[in-house]
């Protein structure tokens, strides 16, 4: 049942209105001057109203006009009852948001007729607004699981890196119960790594990759026996054979991972080694064959071991350290990344003072 307002100051043409109406079985409701009409809107939000242009006080128009700027209820279909055939007052009524127009005195076909049209309209915008209005809060509702899904997942990988850099860490500090000083040298040799990272450009999600990672450069040595290891003075052709297996032993550790720090970290560990100019190992790989990261962790282990004790040697000071590295410039080290470690000597010695041994 649709509702129907009629507003008119001549109670017996509002009357004989809303008695045909009735009989269309609308529910009618009725005003007899302009300000009860808005009341009326406001109150009863009428599906259409048959409204009188001349009425005393408030007339039609003006009634129009302030329906039509209400922000609930301005779409209300209107038609203008008016015994008017002026242009000028059908234009005017038009532009103030009228729908349609009846002249006085009423044909009730015709009232029918213009009625049922605009309220077929009515209720199809409705139908509209409410389809709008469910797809507006289903569309919040599933946003809203979206965003709680995504944060699962975000804080399902956070809660996965996490535990691989833990895997990582541990893995390392099994190097500690073979060396006491392999804890300071995992952190300062890693952060070499970052500086040269860093004056490479690389992205940041690469040079945090990068410093994790190189710490796993010599994980094999937990497969390196004691007395090899170990031992003071020079090692013999044979123990140094051993020695040099640590490369493979760690990358077959970390082989096979989905994880992506331990993917690079076996890179790192199979390819720090090697030497520019083909002489390293374990495959005598040369120049831009060697992977970056494990140029750059050649570059940061060299420079670290040179400057510190081994139970085969005692540490070089830095000006002896760096006088062997410029000699390796382009036979073990890439001559860029040398010339990259050398200028930022400041950031190296910092990191170095860092994390000496006490």
């Amino acid at each position: 049942m649709s509702k129907v307002l009629i507003v008119d100051d001549e109670v017996k043409a509002c009357n004989l209105l809303k008695r045909f109406l009735e009989t269309k079985r609308h529910d009618i409701i009725t005003a007899n001057c302009g300000e009860e009409a808005l009341e009326k809107v406001k109150s009863e939000k009428p599906d259409l109203i048959l409204l009188d242009i001349k009425m005393p006080g408030m007339d039609g128009l003006e009634v129009v006009r302030h329906i039509r700027h209400g922000e609930v209820y301005g779409d209300v279909p209107i038609i203008m009852v008016t015994a008017l055939s002026g242009r000028e007052e059908r234009i005017r009524a038009v532009e103030l948001g009228a729908n349609d127009f009846i002249s006085k005195p009423v044909d009730m076909t015709e009232v029918h007729v213009r009625t049922a049209s605009l309220l077929k309209m009515k209720h199809a915008q409705d139908a509209i607004k409410s389809y709008q209005a469910d797809l507006e809060v289903k569309i919040a509702e599933r946003t809203v699981d979206l965003r709680r899904s995504l944060d699962e997942t975000i804080t399902a990988h956070k809660n996965t890196h996490e535990a691989h850099v833990d895997t990582l860490r541990r893995l390392v500090i099994a190097a500690e119960y073979k060396d006491n000083d392999t804890a300071e040298h995992i952190k300062r040799m890693s952060s070499y790594c970052n500086i040269l990272g860093t004056k490479l450009n690389l992205p940041p999600d690469e040079i945090q990759l990068l410093t994790l990672t190189s710490t796993m450069h010599d994980i094999g040595k937990i497969g390196t026996p004691d007395e090899v290891l170990l031992k003071p003075g020079k090692h013999t052709p044979d123990e140094w054979e051993i020695m040099k297996k640590h490369t493979v032993i760690g990358a077959n550790i970390l082989r096979d991972s989905p994880s992506k720090l331990l993917q690079y970290g076996e890179i790192i560990a199979l390819s720090h080694q090697e030497k520019w100019d083909g002489s390293g190992y374990p495959h005598g790989h040369a120049g831009e064959d060697i992977p970056l990261w494990g140029r750059i962790a050649a570059v940061a282990d060299v420079f670290d071991a040179l400057t510190s004790e081994r139970p085969y040697k005692k540490a070089f000071s830095n000006k002896e350290a760096l006088s062997i590295m410029k000699e390796g410039r382009g036979v073990h080290f890439e001559p860029q990344l040398i010339d990259l470690f050398i200028d930022n000597l400041d950031e190296v010695y910092s990191i170095q003072e860092q994390y000496k041994v006490s």
